[in-house]
């Protein structure tokens, strides 16, 4: 399992470079991590891996965006770069075009041509991508060219 031992090595880098930053959000997602095996019962592949990482920076940009509501801009710092941290483990991200591309590729192999097939096509294109992109973005963008003009 790659990605979960590159957070595994970095958290112990950070332990010894008291990096209280890094080590509190690799903890928070290797806690995660070690939740979603004991769940699924085995360990977990890296692109299940990166759906986690995703969801833990959607979590905290949502934490940020209520934090900036209740004025409380103290916290935004430490959560953008808990944020900064968990992306740097994640493979690079598809632009929005090469992501339409592939999507549109699935559309066509898949005959799609309703919001009711958006389903199938997700599926898919979430194996094809493996992490490089978060499934908010997919699902925006495979809803966009399903819906009826």
């Amino acid at each position: 399992m790659g990605a979960k031992t590159d957070l595994t090595d970095a958290l112990r880098a950070a332990m010894r470079e008291k990096d209280d930053t890094s080590k509190n959000a690799i903890r928070l997602a290797l806690s995660s991590i070690k939740l979603a095996e004991i769940e699924k019962g085995e360990d977990l592949e890296d692109v299940e891996i990166f759906s986690i990482l995703h969801k833990e920076i959607k979590t905290r940009e949502e934490t940020i965006a209520e934090a900036v509501n209740a004025g409380r801009e103290g916290m935004i710092i430490p959560l953008d770069n808990e944020i900064k941290v968990l992306k740097a483990f994640l493979p690079s991200e598809l632009t929005d075009d090469e992501l339409t591309k592939e999507i549109n590729k699935v559309i066509s192999n898949l005959n799609a041509t309703t919001i009711k097939q958006m389903g199938m096509v997700m599926k898919v294109v979430i194996e094809n991508v493996q992490g490089r992109a978060s499934n908010d973005r997919i699902s925006k963008i495979t809803r966009s060219l399903l819906q009826p003009e």
